[in-house]
């Protein structure tokens, strides 16, 4: 089905071409119906307390079922969000250079086992040892790229080409960095005598007819959005590596879409991106795999812009939320998700929140009340993201102390879960009992880490403590 098409069957022509119609109405379309209705109150709700200002676009058997904008492009609020507006998608942009390193491989022109030795980019000796496939990873080892003061790529080649060791053998460990990426689109460069950009454009956007879509945007290109936050102060951008693309909600289904239909590339090397084979439950260019349930998971932040998609190859769902307002977009997008699959999809940090920011104990009461009613099956208990983004919320407002109980409560629920361990080493790391976070963050670890972020904390923390 042609995208423009698909896009206008929005929920009011549904609504319009069901009453208007002398035909019955067939049960398909009608739990349709009931999950748009379902879907539109709670983002309404989002918006309407400031939980959300963004657009979203949900996708059931290849047909658009749900897509609206809510709120505004910038801080000023003088211009609203349509469905032709430009986000900066984050992390979900590394899908571009991921992908064309499959197409070269598929091309016969590299391996995904070679070393970026072999690229001739002047880097020291530890890049004979480096593959290509560690960089899709995030395996490599190598050193960080930090996004607050690389402000171009000949900072990020100085400090590539000035590190004289790695931080652990290439597949050893996982550190998801952006040195990462820098040296795919270099490589991309060197096989193939064109820009990043060029080749991405060349052999990916022209032919998918992306044509929304734009790299390093400035200020006051067309459709182009901006970040605020929630004070309504416009926030700063990042000045960093090139090669960032971004893209409006209907372009990046679109591109989701070509993934799934395997048109550039093939499934067998799509599965190679979509799953890492040095670390469980981690991927790299394409983002979380969940392979019981067959459900992909990407997200991407820069400041205050927030998104997410969630694939999900099972019931052929895609769920996209884009938001420039510093919104957490991925509880939504698991809320939109239990709704589609008739789940319990009431958020009970929602639930409590209020209960919670007038005293962090009767909200905890009113936790366990809630699960203990007769009602409780319709509540997210089952998702430790909910009392992880409740507890962040209250450390957003310096309430560390009541932080710590959530994160308390959060390990009282979900004893094996390596977050809740960091979560809770963080509140002490703020307040300097390093001994105590110490303690949090070895837990994480020993229970799979948390994106190396664990890891980091110890040696810092062990640094600290040696000063």
């Amino acid at each position: 089905m042609n995208l423009k098409n698909i896009v206008k069957s929005t929920i009011f022509g549904m609504i319009i071409t069901v009453f208007c119609s002398c035909e019955p109405v067939n049960n398909t379309l009608k739990n349709q119906l009931k999950y748009v209705d379902t879907i539109d109150s709670l983002m309404i709700k989002s918006y309407n307390r400031d939980l959300f200002n963004g657009n979203v676009l949900v996708v059931k058997n290849d047909t658009v079922i749900y897509q609206k904008s809510f709120g505004y492009t910038d801080a000023s609020q003088k211009i609203k969000l349509n469905d032709t507006s430009i986000f900066n998608i984050g992390s979900i942009a590394k899908e571009f250079n991921g992908v064309a390193i499959m197409m070269l491989q598929e091309r016969g022109l590299l391996t995904i086992n070679d070393t970026i030795s072999k690229f001739n980019l002047n880097l020291p000796d530890w890049s004979k040892k480096v593959t290509i496939k560690h960089l899709l990873n995030y395996t490599s080892g190598i050193a960080k790229i930090d996004f607050l003061t690389t402000k171009s790529d000949k900072i990020a080649w100085e400090i590539l080409r000035k590190s004289d060791h790695l931080f652990f053998e290439p597949g050893s460990d996982f550190l998801y960095d952006n040195s990462n990426v820098f040296l795919q689109k270099r490589i991309i460069e060197s096989v193939t005598g064109l820009s990043y950009e060029d080749f991405v454009t060349e052999n990916i956007i022209r032919p998918l007819k992306l044509t929304n879509v734009v790299f390093d945007p400035k200020t006051g290109y067309p459709n182009r959005t901006s970040c605020y936050d929630a004070n309504k102060v416009l926030c700063p951008e990042i000045e960093f590596i090139s090669g960032w693309l971004w893209t409006d909600i209907n372009n990046l289904n679109k591109w989701i879409n070509a993934m799934n239909s395997n048109i550039l590339i093939t499934q067998e090397s799509f599965d190679t991106l979509l799953k890492n084979p040095y670390v469980d439950g981690k991927t790299a260019s394409i983002g979380e795999y969940f392979e019981e349930l067959k459900l992909q998971r990407h997200d991407g932040t820069s400041y205050k812009f927030k998104s997410v998609y969630l694939n999900d190859f099972k019931n052929n769902i895609t769920i996209i939320l884009l938001s420039n307002n510093g919104n957490n977009v991925i509880p939504k997008a698991h809320t939109i998700h239990n709704i589609l699959l008739d789940k319990p999809y009431k958020s009970v940090g929602e639930a409590i929140k209020k209960e919670c920011v007038k005293n962090v104990d009767l909200g905890i009461k009113a936790y366990y009340n809630l699960k203990n009613s007769n009602t409780a099956n319709q509540y997210t208990f089952d998702n430790p993201r909910e009392l992880t983004k409740l507890g962040y919320e209250l450390l957003e407002f310096d309430r560390i102390q009541d932080a710590r109980k959530i994160f308390q409560l959060l390990i009282l629920e979900f004893p094996n879960h390596a977050n809740a361990y960091d979560s809770l080493g963080e509140t002490y790391f703020i307040e300097k009992q390093y001994d105590i976070a110490l303690k949090n963050y070895k837990k994480a670890v020993e229970l799979g880490g948390t994106n190396g972020n664990a890891k980091t904390m110890i040696k810092k923390i062990t640094m600290l403590k040696n000063k």
